[in-house]
C-alpha cells in the first residue's frame, strides 16, 4: 500500500502497553497503545485502508508495533525507526475511579517527529487525517507537525479530524487549551471525550459542549459521554445514542476504538454524521469487554452482529 490513496492517516506516537490485570496482583499484560494508533487498527477492523504517520525506537517495544500494523493491515512505510531514541510505554491500573495511566515517553522516537519528516504528497492523497491533543502534548516539534499536516490537508482538501484527548500528564491545562483550541479550529471532525471537554471547555452540558466545539468550525462534533453513550451534532441537527448493555471489563481503548470506527463508518456511507455515531457507539461498547487497548477492538462483523440483535430486541 506504499504510497497510495488512503481512506485514513493517523499522526501520533504509538506506544507498548503494560496493562494491570484483576487477576493476580502485580501482574501486567504487554499490549500496545497510543490513542492514534488505537484508531488506525480500530478503522482497519472496520475494513479501511488506514496508514500511519510517526517514529518507533529500535527497539523490542518498536518491533512489536511494527508486528502488530503487519497483522491488522496498517501500513507503516512512513514510520520512522531512530537509531537511539526509544519507543514510549505506558502503564494502565485498575481503580475504583477508573483505569490510571503511567508514562515512560520522554525524549521518545516520536517526540523527536517534527514538520520536516511529513509525507507531504500521501497528505493531500489521503480522504482523513486523523491527530490527538497527545500527538501534540509529546513535544513542541510533534506539536507543530500537526498543525502543519492540518494545514497541508485543508489546502488540499482532505478532511481533518481531532481527538482533543487531554493528558494533564503532558502539559498545563492553560497551554493545552490554546494548543487544542487552535487545532480543532483547524479540524472538520471533533472527537472530544465529556470529561476533557468539561476541562477544556469550562461547560459541563452536553449540548453545550456541542455548540462550543461547533463555534471553532467543526463540521462534525463526536462527543463521547462514557456510560451515556454519545452525543453527535452538526450546525443543522443533533442526535444523542444511547448505550448498550454489556459487561465491561476495561474501557482503555474505548475513546480510540470510537473515534477509529466513526471515522470508518462516515467514510463508507458518504460523509452521514449519525450513521457513523450509531455504529461508533456499539464498536466502542464491545470494545470494553477484554484487556488492553487493542485486543477487544471489534470488527465489522462484530458491530454489525451486535446492531442487529439490538435492533430484534
Amino acid at each position: 500500500m506504499t504510497d497510495s490513496r488512503f481512506d485514513l492517516l493517523c499522526l501520533g506516537e504509538p506506544l507498548g502497553e503494560f496493562n494491570a490485570t484483576r487477576a493476580e496482583s502485580g501482574a501486567f499484560l504487554f499490549g500496545h497503545g497510543g490513542d492514534t494508533s488505537n484508531c488506525a487498527v480500530a478503522a482497519a477492523r472496520q475494513g479501511m485502508s488506514v496508514g500511519y504517520l510517526g517514529a518507533l525506537g529500535d527497539d523490542s517495544a518498536g518491533h512489536s508495533i511494527r508486528g502488530l500494523w503487519k497483522r491488522e493491515g496498517v501500513d507503516d512505510s512512513h514510520v520512522a525507526t531512530h537509531p537511539s531514541a526509544p519507543t514510549g510505554l505506558y502503564f494502565v491500573d485498575h481503580g475504583p475511579s477508573g483505569h490510571v495511566f503511567s508514562y515512560l515517553r520522554a525524549g521518545s522516537a516520536a517526540s523527536l517527529y517534527g514538520p520536516r519528516d511529513l509525507p507531504r504528497d500521501l497528505i493531500r492523497s489521503a480522504r482523513i487525517i486523523q491527530a490527538s491533543g497527545i500527538s501534540q502534548a509529546i513535544s513542541a516539534s510533534a506539536c507543530d507537525a500537526v498543525f502543519d499536516a492540518f494545514d497541508t490537508a485543508r489546502k488540499a482538501g482532505v478532511l481533518t479530524a481531532y481527538d482533543t484527548n487531554l493528558r494533564l500528564k503532558l502539559w498545563p491545562l492553560t497551554r493545552a487549551k490554546a494548543i487544542i483550541h487552535a487545532a480543532c479550529a483547524m479540524a472538520d471532525i471533533i472527537l472530544p471525550g465529556l470529561d476533557d471537554a468539561t476541562q477544556l471547555s469550562g461547560l459541563n452540558n452536553p449540548d453545550a459542549i456541542a455548540d462550543f466545539y461547533l463555534g471553532l468550525g467543526a463540521r462534525v462534533v463526536a462527543l463521547t459521554l462514557g456510560h451515556e453513550g454519545s452525543l453527535v451534532a452538526t450546525p443543522v441537527r443533533r442526535e444523542r445514542f444511547r448505550p448498550i448493555k454489556v459487561d465491561a471489563i476495561d474501557a482503555t481503548g474505548a475513546g480510540d476504538c470510537y473515534d477509529g470506527a466513526f471515522l470508518a463508518e462516515y467514510l463508507r456511507t458518504g460523509g452521514d454524521a449519525f450513521a457513523a455515531g450509531a455504529y461508533a457507539n456499539v464498536a466502542a461498547a464491545l470494545s470494553t469487554l477484554g484487556y488492553g487497548a487493542v485486543a477487544p477492538l471489534p470488527r465489522r462483523a462484530d458491530v454489525e452482529a451486535r446492531i442487529a440483535a439490538e435492533a430484534r430486541s
